[in-house]
């Protein structure tokens, strides 16, 4: 069956896709909404259960109002809706006969062909009265909430509707109430078969717009600045009819006194920053498509006149970064927890002289998603608790690290920042649209003139 789905959504994007001339190969909104919704049936039918069981409860609920989502909740509803209605809730009962899930919603209506209404005001005026009659009529053992103190995605249930729900539970089914934590980690971390055969289109999306970026078509050295560039990739992901999920930054790494600092990076830069030949960037991009983000950082090189090629100190430090990433990802085994990845991959760099930063995190329905994190650049030394989180299979990370070397030529040390989206599962770790393992140049020079 899951082949099946993988096919039919391979055949939308591939037929509908050879009916544009435009390259990246965008769906209209109508057909992707058509991929989402059936994305959602198949994770719901046949992947939450088996998440549900792992994690030991047989009742999840998210509860969500208009307005003041859950963020979970955002990832269950169908395409056509943009936000909770009213007071919308979500019922998912794993049966204890191993027959599936139940899908409800304590609402007036249908949520989707995924969820069927099961309140009917007129003979129970009381939607949290309602809620309760299908919890006792279940008899779950455990009921998920969504509440945690450290993994923000997953703490969404409001303080109002929680004490409005516990109070209309019988006492017995009140003290079944647990939190959802690990539960509503598995469904935001893992991914599909059908999502994994439609993530290296969106990764590659993303790729050819940083790639058009750093061209001569964008760049002209001595004339735009780094923010013509950010805004030129804000302005190109509205032309694709597509959403950038934060704000493009553009750096600057050349033969001057600046160091790299990161807390520059996240702070305004000035607008004026002119790029020069000779200059190295780096750009830190990523798009949201069919509910699914990037989040890449790449470098490019401005040839001075004359040349053909990126300087060799710039390659061999480049090189470290590509090496840093084999490293890493050379560590992910199941189980193994993030701090534990974090410090094996630290230690085989630094006995091999590299000058390693690791801080990568999951992706998938949110750019900075819940679940295993591996690193922070301002706690390189492990991350409590979210750092302690272990590794899953068929799970989608940011491959975010940067290795720093010094430069004699520059009398200085540049760092190689790069990011790219790798999915982990039995085979190990790969990349959903391959890596950058050589500098962009700009302009491009055709392999004859080099």
């Amino acid at each position: 069956m899951r082949y099946l789905f993988t096919l039919i959504c391979l055949l939308c994007l591939v037929n509908i896709s050879a009916a544009q001339t435009v390259s990246p190969k965008i769906l209209s909104m109508k057909d992707r909404a058509a991929v989402i919704n059936r994305l959602l049936e198949d994770k719901v039918e046949n992947y939450l259960p088996a998440i549900m069981s792992r994690e030991g409860i047989d009742m999840w609920i998210v509860i969500s109002r208009e307005y003041n989502e859950d963020p979970i909740i955002k990832t269950l509803l169908p395409a056509e809706w943009l936000a909770a209605r009213r007071r919308t809730i979500l019922v998912f009962f794993n049966k204890p006969d191993g027959s599936g899930i139940e899908t409800l919603a304590v609402a007036r209506y249908d949520v989707g062909s995924t969820f069927k209404s099961a309140w009917n005001k007129e003979e129970q005026p009381d939607q949290w009265k309602r809620l309760a009659e299908l919890v006792r009529e279940r008899n779950p053992k455990k009921i998920g909430i969504n509440k945690s103190k450290y993994f923000g995605l997953t703490d969404g249930i409001v303080s109002t509707d929680l004490e409005e729900f516990t109070a209309a539970l019988d006492k017995k089914d009140m003290q079944k109430i647990t939190s959802a934590e690990k539960l509503a980690i598995g469904w935001l971390e893992t991914r599909t078969e059908a999502e994994m055969a439609i993530y290296p289109h969106i990764t590659r999306i993303s790729h050819e717009i940083i790639q058009e970026a750093f061209s001569d078509k964008v760049i002209t050295a001595g004339v735009t600045t780094t923010e013509d560039v950010v805004w030129w990739m804000r302005e190109r992901v509205r032309e694709l009819k597509l959403q950038t999920w934060f704000h493009p930054t553009i750096d600057v790494q050349r033969a001057d006194p600046e160091n790299f600092d990161h807390l520059r990076t996240f702070s305004k830069r000035p607008d004026k920053n002119v790029i020069l030949p000779g200059d190295l960037l780096h750009c830190d991009f990523g798009i949201t498509y069919l509910r699914l983000n990037t989040d890449q950082q790449q470098h490019a090189y401005i040839l001075k006149p004359g040349e053909k090629e990126v300087p060799s100190f710039l390659v061999e430090a480049f090189k470290n970064g590509n090496r840093l990433q084999d490293i890493f990802t050379g560590n992910f085994k199941e189980g193994r927890t993030g701090n534990e990845v974090l410090k094996m991959s630290r230690e085989m760099a630094i006995k091999e002289g590299i000058k390693p930063s690791i801080y990568t995190h999951p992706i998938g329905y949110h750019g900075h998603a819940s679940g295993t994190t591996l690193g922070m650049w301002d706690s390189q030394g492990g991350v409590p608790v979210t750092g302690d989180y272990p590794l899953h299979l068929n799970t989608a990370y940011s491959i975010e690290l940067n290795a720093a070397t010094y430069i004699k030529e520059w009398d200085k040390e540049i760092r190689i920042m790069l990011e790219e989206e790798a999915f982990f599962d039995k085979t190990g770790v790969w990349y959903i649209d391959g890596r950058q393992t050589e500098i962009m140049t700009i302009p491009r020079v055709p392999a004859k003139q080099k």
